[in-house]
Protein backbone atom coordinates (compact mmCIF):
# COMPACT_ATOMS: atom_id res chain seq x y z
CA UNK A 1 0.00 0.00 0.00
CA UNK A 2 3.15 2.21 0.71
CA UNK A 3 4.41 1.29 -2.51
CA UNK A 4 0.91 2.37 -4.19
CA UNK A 5 0.62 5.75 -2.40
CA UNK A 6 4.59 6.57 -3.34
CA UNK A 7 3.90 5.88 -6.59
CA UNK A 8 0.79 7.94 -7.38
CA UNK A 9 2.42 10.48 -5.38
CA UNK A 10 5.34 10.85 -7.89
CA UNK A 11 2.05 10.50 -10.69
CA UNK A 12 0.60 13.25 -9.56
CA UNK A 13 4.36 15.72 -8.51
CA UNK A 14 4.79 15.00 -12.65
CA UNK A 15 1.46 16.25 -13.68
CA UNK A 16 1.64 18.82 -11.77
CA UNK A 17 5.10 19.66 -13.05
CA UNK A 18 4.06 19.15 -16.66
CA UNK A 19 0.57 21.67 -15.88
CA UNK A 20 2.89 23.94 -14.55
CA UNK A 21 5.79 23.76 -16.91
CA UNK A 22 3.51 24.05 -19.85
CA UNK A 23 1.88 27.07 -18.89
CA UNK A 24 4.80 28.54 -18.10
CA UNK A 25 6.39 27.76 -21.41
CA UNK A 26 3.21 28.90 -23.32
CA UNK A 27 4.40 32.37 -24.51
CA UNK A 28 6.67 30.81 -27.08
CA UNK A 29 2.85 29.54 -28.23
CA UNK A 30 1.29 32.85 -29.24
CA UNK A 31 4.01 34.12 -31.41
CA UNK A 32 3.53 31.38 -33.69
CA UNK A 33 -0.34 32.50 -34.35
CA UNK A 34 0.63 35.82 -36.47
CA UNK A 35 -0.38 37.61 -38.41
CA UNK A 36 -3.60 36.36 -36.89
CA UNK A 37 -4.77 39.44 -33.58
CA UNK A 38 -5.06 38.91 -30.20
CA UNK A 39 -8.76 39.32 -30.87
CA UNK A 40 -8.91 36.62 -33.48
CA UNK A 41 -6.31 34.32 -31.14
CA UNK A 42 -9.04 34.56 -28.28
CA UNK A 43 -12.05 33.79 -30.05
CA UNK A 44 -10.46 30.59 -31.44
CA UNK A 45 -9.08 29.46 -28.18
CA UNK A 46 -12.51 29.74 -27.03
CA UNK A 47 -14.20 28.01 -29.96
CA UNK A 48 -11.57 25.58 -29.97
CA UNK A 49 -11.75 24.75 -26.27
CA UNK A 50 -15.19 23.99 -26.14
CA UNK A 51 -14.58 21.14 -29.02
CA UNK A 52 -11.71 19.91 -27.24
CA UNK A 53 -13.31 19.20 -23.88
CA UNK A 54 -16.70 18.29 -25.41
CA UNK A 55 -14.67 15.58 -26.56
CA UNK A 56 -13.23 14.21 -23.44
CA UNK A 57 -16.28 14.56 -21.79
CA UNK A 58 -17.86 12.50 -24.44
CA UNK A 59 -14.76 9.98 -24.23
CA UNK A 60 -15.30 9.34 -20.31
CA UNK A 61 -19.21 9.71 -20.47
CA UNK A 62 -19.47 12.75 -17.57
CA UNK A 63 -22.23 14.48 -18.35
CA UNK A 64 -24.24 14.18 -14.99
CA UNK A 65 -23.10 17.39 -13.79
CA UNK A 66 -24.46 19.79 -16.93
CA UNK A 67 -28.27 18.73 -16.39
CA UNK A 68 -27.38 19.33 -12.46
CA UNK A 69 -25.79 22.74 -13.67
CA UNK A 70 -28.72 23.78 -15.42
CA UNK A 71 -31.16 23.79 -12.65
CA UNK A 72 -29.26 25.30 -10.78
CA UNK A 73 -29.44 29.25 -11.83
CA UNK A 74 -27.09 30.78 -9.24
CA UNK A 75 -24.16 28.81 -10.22
CA UNK A 76 -24.98 29.12 -13.61
CA UNK A 77 -24.78 33.37 -13.40
CA UNK A 78 -21.29 32.52 -11.32
CA UNK A 79 -20.15 30.36 -14.59
CA UNK A 80 -20.84 33.56 -16.43
CA UNK A 81 -18.92 35.83 -14.37
CA UNK A 82 -16.05 32.73 -14.17
CA UNK A 83 -16.19 33.20 -18.14
CA UNK A 84 -16.29 36.87 -18.23
CA UNK A 85 -12.99 37.41 -16.39
CA UNK A 86 -11.26 34.54 -17.68
CA UNK A 87 -12.14 36.07 -21.24
CA UNK A 88 -10.20 39.21 -19.87
CA UNK A 89 -7.68 37.73 -18.63
CA UNK A 90 -7.16 35.12 -21.69
CA UNK A 91 -7.06 38.26 -23.77
CA UNK A 92 -4.60 40.39 -21.90
CA UNK A 93 -1.81 37.87 -21.80
CA UNK A 94 -2.05 36.97 -25.61
CA UNK A 95 -2.24 40.82 -26.02
CA UNK A 96 0.77 40.93 -23.67
CA UNK A 97 2.90 38.01 -24.79
CA UNK A 98 2.80 39.22 -28.86
CA UNK A 99 2.99 43.05 -27.85
CA UNK A 100 6.59 42.00 -26.42
CA UNK A 101 5.19 42.35 -22.48
CA UNK A 102 6.06 38.64 -21.19
CA UNK A 103 8.17 39.99 -18.22
CA UNK A 104 5.31 42.27 -17.02
CA UNK A 105 2.93 39.39 -17.86
CA UNK A 106 4.76 36.93 -16.00
CA UNK A 107 4.83 39.63 -12.76
CA UNK A 108 1.30 39.50 -12.45
CA UNK A 109 1.28 36.01 -11.82
CA UNK A 110 4.02 36.42 -9.15
CA UNK A 111 1.40 38.75 -7.39
CA UNK A 112 -1.34 36.71 -7.87
CA UNK A 113 -1.12 35.01 -4.87
CA UNK A 114 -1.30 38.99 -2.66
CA UNK A 115 -4.07 39.58 -4.96
CA UNK A 116 -6.18 36.47 -3.51
CA UNK A 117 -5.21 37.10 -0.09
CA UNK A 118 -6.40 40.88 -0.71
CA UNK A 119 -9.69 39.79 -2.38
CA UNK A 120 -10.13 37.49 1.00
CA UNK A 121 -9.84 40.29 3.20
CA UNK A 122 -11.96 42.72 1.11
CA UNK A 123 -14.97 40.63 0.02
CA UNK A 124 -14.72 37.74 2.27
CA UNK A 125 -13.15 39.67 5.15
CA UNK A 126 -11.09 37.07 6.44
CA UNK A 127 -8.60 37.67 8.90
CA UNK A 128 -4.51 37.69 8.11
CA UNK A 129 -1.93 36.78 10.44
CA UNK A 130 1.64 38.90 10.62
CA UNK A 131 3.57 37.18 8.48
CA UNK A 132 0.33 37.62 5.63
CA UNK A 133 0.17 41.80 6.33
CA UNK A 134 3.90 42.11 6.07
CA UNK A 135 3.90 40.54 2.70
CA UNK A 136 0.85 42.45 1.58
CA UNK A 137 3.31 45.92 2.27
CA UNK A 138 5.99 44.86 0.94
CA UNK A 139 3.99 43.77 -2.44
CA UNK A 140 2.48 47.31 -2.11
CA UNK A 141 6.09 48.74 -2.32
CA UNK A 142 6.79 46.70 -4.91
CA UNK A 143 4.07 47.94 -7.01
CA UNK A 144 5.23 51.54 -6.65
CA UNK A 145 8.64 50.94 -7.31
CA UNK A 146 7.59 49.45 -10.72
CA UNK A 147 4.98 52.16 -11.58
CA UNK A 148 7.88 54.12 -11.29
CA UNK A 149 10.10 52.44 -13.45
CA UNK A 150 7.95 51.72 -16.21
CA UNK A 151 6.88 55.40 -15.59
CA UNK A 152 3.36 54.17 -15.55
CA UNK A 153 1.48 51.33 -13.19
CA UNK A 154 2.10 47.69 -14.17
CA UNK A 155 -1.68 47.42 -15.80
CA UNK A 156 -0.56 44.51 -17.38
CA UNK A 157 0.27 42.42 -14.29
CA UNK A 158 -2.49 44.09 -12.27
CA UNK A 159 -4.71 43.14 -14.54
CA UNK A 160 -3.81 39.73 -14.81
CA UNK A 161 -3.47 39.27 -11.41
CA UNK A 162 -6.82 40.81 -10.16
CA UNK A 163 -8.83 38.78 -12.78
CA UNK A 164 -7.24 35.45 -11.77
CA UNK A 165 -7.53 35.84 -8.58
CA UNK A 166 -11.37 37.02 -9.15
CA UNK A 167 -11.73 33.77 -11.55
CA UNK A 168 -9.93 31.44 -8.42
CA UNK A 169 -12.67 33.30 -6.03
CA UNK A 170 -15.51 32.62 -8.50
CA UNK A 171 -14.59 28.51 -9.26
CA UNK A 172 -14.19 28.05 -5.20
CA UNK A 173 -17.73 29.02 -4.88
CA UNK A 174 -19.11 27.16 -7.95
CA UNK A 175 -17.19 23.62 -6.94
CA UNK A 176 -16.87 22.32 -10.23
CA UNK A 177 -13.95 19.93 -11.83
CA UNK A 178 -11.29 21.61 -13.93
CA UNK A 179 -12.51 20.01 -17.52
CA UNK A 180 -16.28 20.20 -16.40
CA UNK A 181 -15.63 23.67 -15.04
CA UNK A 182 -13.67 24.80 -18.30
CA UNK A 183 -16.84 23.31 -20.90
CA UNK A 184 -19.21 25.47 -18.91
CA UNK A 185 -17.39 28.52 -19.49
CA UNK A 186 -16.51 27.72 -22.88
CA UNK A 187 -19.90 26.82 -23.64
CA UNK A 188 -21.24 30.61 -22.62
CA UNK A 189 -18.00 32.14 -24.51
CA UNK A 190 -18.84 29.94 -27.82
CA UNK A 191 -21.15 31.63 -29.91
CA UNK A 192 -20.08 35.43 -28.77
CA UNK A 193 -16.11 34.12 -30.27
CA UNK A 194 -18.27 32.45 -33.32
CA UNK A 195 -20.35 34.89 -34.12
CA UNK A 196 -16.81 37.10 -33.82
CA UNK A 197 -15.01 35.17 -35.72
CA UNK A 198 -17.86 34.70 -38.83
CA UNK A 199 -17.71 38.77 -38.72
CA UNK A 200 -14.22 38.51 -39.25
CA UNK A 201 -14.45 36.44 -42.36
CA UNK A 202 -17.60 38.79 -44.18
CA UNK A 203 -14.76 41.54 -43.39
CA UNK A 204 -11.88 39.47 -45.15
CA UNK A 205 -9.67 39.70 -42.40
CA UNK A 206 -10.20 36.11 -40.74
CA UNK A 207 -6.83 34.68 -41.18
CA UNK A 208 -7.75 31.31 -40.18
CA UNK A 209 -8.78 30.69 -43.95
CA UNK A 210 -6.34 32.75 -45.83
CA UNK A 211 -2.70 31.71 -44.20
CA UNK A 212 -2.85 27.85 -45.35
CA UNK A 213 -3.46 25.09 -43.53
CA UNK A 214 -0.69 25.12 -41.07
CA UNK A 215 -1.96 28.26 -39.69
CA UNK A 216 -5.31 26.88 -39.56
CA UNK A 217 -4.07 23.92 -37.26
CA UNK A 218 -2.16 25.98 -35.00
CA UNK A 219 -5.06 28.18 -34.44
CA UNK A 220 -7.32 24.92 -33.91
CA UNK A 221 -4.69 23.66 -31.63
CA UNK A 222 -5.46 26.53 -29.41
CA UNK A 223 -7.85 24.22 -27.51
CA UNK A 224 -5.14 21.95 -26.59
CA UNK A 225 -3.12 24.47 -25.05
CA UNK A 226 -5.44 25.40 -23.35
CA UNK A 227 -7.37 22.18 -21.75
CA UNK A 228 -4.30 19.50 -21.32
CA UNK A 229 -2.32 21.81 -18.36
CA UNK A 230 -5.83 21.70 -17.19
CA UNK A 231 -6.41 17.82 -17.40
CA UNK A 232 -2.57 17.86 -15.84
CA UNK A 233 -3.36 19.74 -13.49
CA UNK A 234 -6.73 17.84 -12.52
CA UNK A 235 -4.40 14.58 -11.95
CA UNK A 236 -1.61 16.45 -10.11
CA UNK A 237 -4.23 17.70 -7.62
CA UNK A 238 -5.52 14.54 -6.34
CA UNK A 239 -2.36 12.93 -5.59
CA UNK A 240 -0.53 15.88 -4.01
CA UNK A 241 -0.93 18.01 -0.97
CA UNK A 242 -2.13 21.57 -1.72
CA UNK A 243 1.34 22.51 -0.05
CA UNK A 244 2.88 20.93 -3.00
CA UNK A 245 0.69 22.58 -5.61
CA UNK A 246 1.83 25.95 -3.82
CA UNK A 247 5.18 25.76 -4.26
CA UNK A 248 4.76 24.38 -7.87
CA UNK A 249 2.82 27.32 -9.02
CA UNK A 250 5.46 29.30 -9.06
CA UNK A 251 7.14 27.22 -11.78
CA UNK A 252 5.13 28.92 -14.44
CA UNK A 253 5.93 32.89 -13.41
CA UNK A 254 9.64 31.93 -13.42
CA UNK A 255 9.82 30.05 -16.48
CA UNK A 256 7.49 33.15 -18.76
CA UNK A 257 10.38 35.49 -16.34
CA UNK A 258 13.47 33.75 -17.72
CA UNK A 259 11.54 33.35 -21.59
CA UNK A 260 10.91 37.16 -21.28
CA UNK A 261 14.13 38.29 -20.36
CA UNK A 262 16.54 35.28 -21.78
CA UNK A 263 14.27 33.93 -25.19
CA UNK A 264 12.47 37.76 -26.02
CA UNK A 265 15.62 40.06 -24.80
CA UNK A 266 13.07 42.53 -22.63
CA UNK A 267 15.03 45.05 -20.77
CA UNK A 268 15.10 44.94 -17.24
CA UNK A 269 16.48 48.45 -16.02
CA UNK A 270 17.85 48.13 -12.09
CA UNK A 271 14.30 49.68 -11.05
CA UNK A 272 12.52 46.60 -12.39
CA UNK A 273 14.74 44.57 -10.71
CA UNK A 274 14.51 46.28 -7.28
CA UNK A 275 10.36 45.71 -8.41
CA UNK A 276 11.14 42.27 -8.85
CA UNK A 277 13.02 41.56 -6.26
CA UNK A 278 10.74 43.32 -3.86
CA UNK A 279 7.92 40.59 -5.01
CA UNK A 280 9.56 37.74 -4.53
CA UNK A 281 10.14 38.79 -0.77
CA UNK A 282 6.32 38.96 -0.56
CA UNK A 283 6.08 35.67 -1.71
CA UNK A 284 9.14 34.09 0.61
CA UNK A 285 6.99 35.96 3.12
CA UNK A 286 3.69 33.59 2.13
CA UNK A 287 5.43 30.64 1.71
CA UNK A 288 7.17 30.41 4.98
CA UNK A 289 4.03 31.49 6.50
CA UNK A 290 1.70 29.12 5.16
CA UNK A 291 4.39 26.52 5.76
CA UNK A 292 4.75 27.33 9.11
CA UNK A 293 0.83 27.67 9.23
CA UNK A 294 0.34 23.58 7.48
CA UNK A 295 3.38 22.45 10.43
CA UNK A 296 1.00 23.71 12.99
CA UNK A 297 -2.11 22.16 12.05
CA UNK A 298 -0.24 18.92 11.61
CA UNK A 299 1.15 19.05 14.99
CA UNK A 300 -2.42 20.27 16.45
CA UNK A 301 -4.15 17.18 14.71
CA UNK A 302 -1.69 14.59 16.27
CA UNK A 303 -2.28 15.86 19.76
CA UNK A 304 -6.03 15.58 19.25
CA UNK A 305 -5.41 12.27 17.93
CA UNK A 306 -2.92 11.06 21.53
CA UNK A 307 -3.27 13.54 23.88
CA UNK A 308 -6.70 15.41 24.61
CA UNK A 309 -5.70 17.92 27.29
CA UNK A 310 -3.35 19.17 25.17
CA UNK A 311 -5.78 20.44 22.13
CA UNK A 312 -6.59 23.54 24.72
CA UNK A 313 -2.98 24.52 24.87
CA UNK A 314 -1.83 24.05 21.05
CA UNK A 315 -5.23 25.82 19.73
CA UNK A 316 -4.02 28.93 21.81
CA UNK A 317 -0.17 29.14 20.42
CA UNK A 318 -2.09 28.79 16.97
Amino acid sequence: MAGTSKGEHRIGLLNGIAAYGMWGLVPLFWPLLKPAGAMEILAHRMVWSLVFVAVALVFVRRWAWAGELLRRPRRLALIAVAAAVITVNWGVYIWAVNSGHVVEASLGYFINPLMTIGLGVLLLKERLRPAQWAAVGVGFAAVVVLTVGYGRPPWISLCLAVSFATYGLVKKKVGLGGVESLAAETAIQFLPALAYLIWLSTRGDLTFATEGPAHATLLASTGIVTALPLVCFGAAAIRVPLSTLGLLQYLAPVFQFLLGILYFHEAMPPERWAGFALVWLALVLLTWDAMRSAHRARVLAISRRTDPAAVAVDAVDV
